[in-house]
């Protein structure tokens, strides 16, 4: 089997740079190893740029897609969420045709795998034939006790179908059924959620906004707005007189990976918290940063020094094209360094790359370039304006 060979100004490894280096790659895509550029040899593939590992978008809302540019920026998340709600009488094949178009711009940004929320099965088709791996998080809204088993059936079907959609696709995925948020979420549901996904990734909306947290310090704040839409005059919630956080992630105990995705008003006492709960329940939290959504929605970016205080696995998102610019980890690596220059961009791909493989479990393939994996190759500017894929096993 012949070699490939790849030069580029960085070639970041998914842990640290290596500079005046040459990548080694088997014809399909398995990394062989990184040399010194003078023992390399010929047929060297020169680039501009950093060499990376593919990307992990740890967070999107791929059936979405179709309200790219329908809300404006800086709404504030209440009147975002109202307007997610009710913009969603869009014809199917318009939300066929933008899903296949945001799914081809991360593929071609060297996007390799997803964590992806979804209500319904939308996203199914154009997944079957994606050359991403798609975590499906089938997202549960369910905001009374009452209607819990009906509405958590209701989810089962929906990944019931994606399940069977993907069941013929050349790539590995995996289905779990996941929390919304712990303003949509009811304690009997939560209960059935923590029962269904032993052992499993899921994902939950964490600290978006100061609302959240008061809903369930007083009951009442911003989100009675939202719950109007769905015919319900005050919170459903109970009033426990502590933080969303706390209120919430003690209904997991089943040796769960949780993603908090977003953790914009997140304050150092809760991060503190929820790491000693976790350590002590047999959880293991992955703190999922979104900048340029927070930036969309309220123009406020997420407490990244606190998490880094508090050694936080941290992993990078997209979210949806309802409340962002573009779908690309180099735009989201870009806002990083922007708004928190001190930050190394070594630390920053880690999140970008084996950190985002780590937390989706399959580190094993993706993530980094060690010898035996093949995790695709990304090639990033060095202004970090937008990235690429170099080269995919599946188009050789």
């Amino acid at each position: 089997m012949s070699l490939k060979k790849f030069s580029a100004d960085k070639i970041f490894d998914g842990y640290r740079f290596h500079h005046e280096s040459v990548l080694i790659t088997k014809d399909d895509g398995t990394i062989e190893a990184i040399v010194p550029a003078a023992d390399a040899g010929d047929d060297v593939l020169c680039l501009e740029g950093i060499i990376t590992p593919g990307l992990i978008n740890c967070h999107c809302h791929l059936e979405l897609s179709h309200l790219k540019n329908v809300i404006p920026p800086h709404t504030g998340l209440i009147e975002f969420l109202c307007s997610v709600v009710t913009k969603r009488g869009f014809p199917e094949d318009f939300i066929q045709q933008e899903i296949a178009k945001a799914e081809k711009e991360m593929y071609d940004n060297g996007i390799v795998a997803v964590g992806d929320i979804g209500n319904t099965a939308d996203t199914a088709e154009v997944k079957n034939k994606s050359r991403i791996r798609w975590q499906n998080f089938v997202e549960v809204l369910s905001f009374t006790d009452e209607k819990a088993e009906e509405n958590i059936q209701l989810y089962k079907d929906v990944a019931s179908k994606l399940d069977s959609a993907l069941q013929t696709s050349e790539l590995r995925h995996r289905t779990s059924l996941v929390p919304h948020a712990p303003y949509s979420i009811s304690p009997k549901t939560f209960q059935l959620i923590n029962q269904l996904t032993k052992n499993q990734i899921i994902s939950i909306h964490n600290q978006e906004h100061p609302a959240e947290d008061e809903l369930y310090k007083i009951g009442g704040g911003e989100y009675l707005r939202l719950f109007k839409i769905f015919g319900i005059d005050k919170s459903p919630f109970p009033v426990t007189g502590e933080s969303s956080v706390r209120s919430v992630l003690p209904h997991f105990n089943n040796g769960q990976t949780i993603f908090l995705v977003h953790n914009t008003c997140m304050t150092e006492e809760d991060i503190i918290w929820a790491n000693e709960y976790a350590a002590t329940n047999g959880l293991k939290l992955v703190y999922c940063l979104c900048i340029n959504a927070n930036l969309y929605i309220e123009n406020k970016v997420p407490p990244i020094d606190l998490l880094m205080k508090h050694n936080c696995h941290i992993v990078l998102g997209t979210d949806s094209y309802s409340s962002n610019w573009q779908l690309s980890i180099a735009k989201e690596i870009e806002s990083v360094q922007k708004h928190f220059p001190h930050i190394p961009l070594e630390t920053v791909l880690q999140w970008a790359t084996v950190n985002g493989a780590k937390a989706l479990q399959w580190d094993g393939e993706l993530g980094s370039f060690k010898k035996g994996k093949n995790p695709n190759l990304a090639g990033i500017k060095n202004d970090l304006s937008s990235s690429s894929k170099i080269f995919d096993i599946l188009s050789l």
